[in-house]
């Protein structure tokens, strides 16, 4: 029989409808299989090359980060994942059930793109109805971090078949480890839209530390329904260093944490057991 040691309460809760596009806090949410609901559940894709189009690779797309994406629904007992709202870097909105919402998107990109969504393992483009050929693969931009400059270095990675993640499909983030960065760089603004995590999770011991490293290999209990494998740290991108919003462009982010962390900030995680997550939702470690 296992025991828990309590390790904190879940501080926040973040989806993000459309990949690379800014989310949506939440009070609380269904976490199935998949992650938490409608997570990823949209990307666009670059009818160029027919990739699916990332804020990692910033000098293609440059402005994604001024886009902000919420589901239309606030939770629902079925899997199918409802329409999605999207406030366009002009300020205007727009839902992905009009018939020209392609060519909406396009315009606001400058490039020509097709907004897709993902049911069953299966990308169907949203306009059209009917699979959409892709490439399953992004591309991602790396900096000079030692340098602190930016390199036009460009390479492909492959998502997981059939979703818009890029490698697992919950992603843990403490409050110990953003308290930790901003030790190390104080000057940094180490705040929660630069990692983008799922939920952040409040540590009962308030001295910084990367405290979810400790946590890789072992499951991690949310309530009383919600079970979680931690697998592997999150390695970190050129996202973290982006502008969005009030904050500014600063490679220093992503130097702190591969300087102090190897790059990492956050877990990963897999379903184990699915259920409903709330604000302030006990978190302990199975052991």
């Amino acid at each position: 029989m296992s025991t828990e040691n309590k390790v904190g309460s879940i501080h926040s809760i973040w989806r993000y409808p459309v990949k690379s596009m800014m989310g949506e806090s939440l009070d609380f949410t269904q976490i199935k299989e998949q992650g938490l609901w409608g997570d990823r559940s949209y990307a666009l894709i670059d009818r160029a090359d027919g990739k699916v189009v990332t804020a990692k690779n910033p000098k293609k797309w440059p402005t994604l980060f001024s886009f902000q994406a919420a589901l239309t629904e606030t939770l629902s007992e079925v899997d199918a994942v409802p329409s999605v709202q999207i406030k366009l870097d002009d300020g205007t909105s727009v839902t992905s059930d009009r018939p020209d919402i392609d060519a909406i998107l396009s315009k606001a990109l400058k490039r020509d793109v097709t907004l897709a969504v993902t049911e069953n393992l299966k990308v169907r483009g949203v306009q059209s109805g009917s699979a959409i050929a892709h490439t399953g693969s992004s591309e991602e931009f790396w900096p000079d971090i030692e340098g602190r400059s930016m390199k036009d270095v460009v390479t492909d990675f492959n998502l997981p078949t059939g979703t818009f993640f890029d490698c697992a499909n919950v992603h843990l983030l403490t409050t110990s480890t953003l308290a930790k960065l901003k030790q190390q760089y104080p000057q940094g603004r180490f705040e929660i839209p630069r990692f983008r995590p799922n939920m952040i999770i409040d540590t009962l011991d308030q001295e910084p530390s990367f405290a979810e490293n400790e946590w890789v290999g072992r499951t991690v209990a949310i309530g009383e329904q919600v079970r979680l494998k931690i697998f592997k740290p999150c390695p970190r991108c050129v996202m973290t260093t982006l502008p969005q919003g009030d904050l500014p462009r600063d490679n220093g982010i992503l130097y702190t944490a591969v300087k102090y962390n190897q790059g990492h900030v956050g877990v990963y995680a897999t379903v184990l057991r699915g259920g409903e997550v709330r604000l302030g939702d006990s978190v302990s470690i199975e052991r």
